[in-house]
């Protein structure tokens, strides 16, 4: 679709693979590029039709619905990522399973997930260039920017419904392998502490643990112990922004070379060892195939940077 489509009315069938998606974020996908202000006036204003009828922006839509989106005026709208970058072309040799209703990416670090924040794209704009022909393609869940691994995206709605139900199931299983900071104790197999969120002035978000936060839980197991570091697999029980690395940190143990949550001191000693990002890695996703129901085990192995840091400690 050109970005001049947008200047004309159009209208929309509903396929059955979007039913029960939220009409406002339906809109925010069709209509790339336009503010979201401006989608959730010509809402308001009841210039969206559905059937010929006025809707709530929370309105989910059904199987057969006929849309009357109105002409939308953009000064600029933001164009997709060329599929000739780099950082683009690149991410198709991170698939690690794809298949008609799901991919699972291995996210380098650095990249961010979807673009915002003054980054023009993130995984999921690379794989829409990369994957033109995909009508649907939505994030299942997030990575921090600067944590490399598994990165689960639904090429259909029905998909991304049954993996949310899973999440909130507890049935997806994330192990993450963290470098933290002194020797984790034998007997420390958990931390539960509740979290809560800050956006500051800047934008930036900030975690911390509060007694009015969310409860939160990551289980912990040691796989390697160092000299000045403790090799950890991470398990997040619940899936707070930021959990592990402040579950880190409130243990006393924060993650190698962590811009918001990590020691100065630690890092100095970890930059020495040839590291120079978060040492924070989601190696392995558990999970049942939306489709089959077949239970599928995923990895990402550590990329060789992290393994020269692992090899330079021991």
């Amino acid at each position: 679709m050109s970005d001049n489509s947008f200047e004309k009315v159009q209208f929309v069938r509903i396929d059955p693979d979007l039913e029960g998606q939220r009409i406002d974020n339906f809109l925010r996908t069709f209509l790339k590029g336009v503010p979201k202000s401006l989608i959730y006036r010509i809402l308001r204003k009841g210039e969206v039709r559905v059937n010929k009828k006025r809707v709530k922006p929370e309105y989910k839509l059904q199987p057969d619905d006929e849309l009357r989106i109105p002409p939308v005026r953009v000064s600029s709208p933001d164009a997709p990522p060329s599929t000739r970058l780099d950082k683009v072309a690149q991410l198709e040799q991170h698939i690690l399973f794809e298949d008609n209703v799901l991919i699972v990416v291995n996210k380098p670090s650095g990249m961010a997930v979807h673009g915002g924040s003054g980054l023009s794209f993130g995984v999921i704009e690379a794989l829409r260039a990369l994957r033109p022909e995909a009508k649907f393609l939505e994030l299942v869940h997030r990575l921090d920017r600067d944590t490399s691994g598994c990165l689960l995206i639904a090429k259909k709605r029905s998909a991304l419904k049954s993996l949310h139900e899973q999440l909130r199931a507890k049935t997806v299983d994330k192990r993450y392998q963290a470098l933290v900071a002194g020797h984790w104790p034998d007997n420390r197999f958990k931390v539960k502490a509740p979290l809560n969120k800050n956006v500051l002035k800047s934008g930036e978000r900030m975690v911390s643990v509060h007694p009015d936060g969310k409860p939160s839980e990551t289980r912990y197991r040691i796989l390697n112990t160092y000299a000045h570091a403790t090799l950890v697999e991470a398990s997040p029980i619940t899936g707070r922004t930021h959990q592990i690395r402040v579950h880190c940190l409130h243990a006393g143990h924060p993650i190698a070379c962590d811009p918001k949550y990590g020691d100065a001191a630690f890092d100095e000693i970890m930059h020495q060892a040839g590291l120079n990002r978060l040492f924070l890695h989601a190696y392995r996703l558990h999970f049942d195939h939306p489709v089959s129901g077949e239970r599928m085990t995923v990895e990402a192995p550590l990329d060789k940077d992290l393994q020269k840091v692992l090899k330079a400690l021991s």
